[in-house]
C-alpha cells in the first residue's frame, strides 16, 4: 500500500475483473497526474504538507473506492466505465483543497482544514480538462466529493442522478476506511492534532485529548457508514471473496483491531503515546517538526 506503483498495479486488475475491455487510459494519466501534484511536481502548485492529508491517504482512498466499485458490480449495481473513472478520479482528488498554490507561502495546505472539500471541488472544475471530465462529470463529481465532508446532512444533498449519489455514498465510505484501517491510523492522529491546531478547528487540549475523542468517533463514523452512507461498506467483503477468496473485510478488521489498541492505550491514566505509538516512524517526524511542542 506504500507503494504508488503497485497499488495503480492493483486497481488495473480490479478494472480487468469488471471488465477486460474497459478503457483505463483516462484512470491512469490521472492516477499519475495526481501523484506528481502530491510530490510538488504539478504547475502552480506546492507539494503536499500535511501528515494526514497526504498522498499516501489519496492513494488509499484510490484503492478502497476501486473495491468498493467492484464489489457494487458484483452485487449487480449498473455502473458503467464512465461511472467507475470519474468515482476513481474523484477519489483521487476529494483532499486536493489541502494542497497550496504556488504563491501561498504562509503555513501549511492543514489552514484550510475548514474550507478543504469545497476547495477541492473547486480544483475538480478548475482542472477538469487535464482530467478529461465532461461538464456533466465535473457537476456529478463535485457532489461527489461533498460526500466526504462529515459536517454536511447527506439528505439535503440534490444529486443529479442515483448513480451519482451511489458513487458519492462510496467514496464517502472509501475516504473513512481508508483512514481508518491505515496501519498507521493512531500514529496519524497524533499529526492530525497539529492539522486541527494550525486550522483552529476543534479545542483539543494535546494529541492525548484527540487520542480520547477519537474513541467515541469511532461510534460516529459507525452510525454514518450504516446510515447516511447506506451501508456501502456491504460491497467490501464481495471483492475480496472474488479477489482473494477471503471471507473477511479486511477494512473492518483493521478498524477494530486499532480501536481494541487505543482502548487498551487509554486505560492507563497516565499512557506514554510517543512510546506506544511508534509506526511509520511518524513519532519521530512529530519531535522533529514539532520538538518545542514536545
Amino acid at each position: 500500500m506504500d507503494s504508488a506503483e503497485a497499488v495503480l498495479k492493483e486497481v488495473l486488475i480490479i478494472l480487468d475483473m469488471i471488465d477486460p475491455c474497459m478503457e483505463t487510459e483516462r484512470v491512469v494519466s490521472s492516477f499519475h497526474m495526481t501523484v506528481m501534484l502530491y510530490k510538488g511536481n504539478y504547475e502552480g502548485y506546492r507539494a503536499c504538507n500535511t501528515g494526514f492529508h497526504d498522498l499516501q491517504h489519496a492513494i488509499d482512498t484510490f484503492m478502497a473506492m476501486a473495491r468498493l466499485l467492484h464489489g457494487a458490480i458484483l452485487e449487480e449495481n449498473t455502473l458503467t466505465a464512465d461511472d467507475i473513472a470519474l468515482g476513481l478520479i474523484t477519489a483521487l482528488l476529494h483532499d486536493t483543497g489541502y494542497i497550496q498554490e504556488g504563491h501561498d507561502k504562509a503555513g501549511t495546505g492543514a489552514k484550510y482544514t475548514a474550507m478543504h472539500v469545497q476547495r477541492s471541488m473547486d480544483f475538480l472544475k478548475r482542472h477538469s480538462r487535464m482530467y478529461q471530465l465532461s461538464e456533466a462529470e465535473v457537476i456529478a463529481g463535485k457532489k461527489i466529493i461533498l460526500c466526504t465532508d462529515l459536517s454536511v446532512g447527506l439528505d439535503t444533498v440534490s444529486f443529479p442522478s442515483p448513480k451519482t449519489e451511489l458513487l458519492g455514498k462510496m467514496l464517502g465510505t472509501a475516504d473513512l476506511l481508508a483512514q481508518m484501517a491505515d496501519r498507521n491510523y493512531l500514529e496519524k492522529i497524533l499529526l492530525l492534532f497539529y492539522e486541527f491546531r494550525e486550522a483552529r478547528v476543534g479545542d483539543y487540549k494535546d494529541e492525548l485529548d484527540l487520542l480520547k475523542k477519537t474513541v467515541g468517533f469511532y461510534e460516529f463514523i459507525a452510525m454514518r457508514l450504516k446510515e447516511a452512507l447506506d451501508e456501502t461498506t456491504r460491497f467490501m467483503p464481495l471483492h475480496f471473496i472474488s479477489r482473494w477468496h477471503i471471507q473477511t473485510d479486511l477494512y473492518q478488521e483493521a478498524i477494530d483491531k486499532q480501536k481494541q489498541y487505543l482502548k487498551q492505550l487509554l486505560a492507563d491514566p497516565k499512557p506514554d503515546l510517543f512510546r506506544h505509538l511508534r509506526r511509520g516512524k511518524i513519532v519521530e517526524s512529530i519531535r522533529k517538526t514539532y520538538k518545542d511542542n514536545l
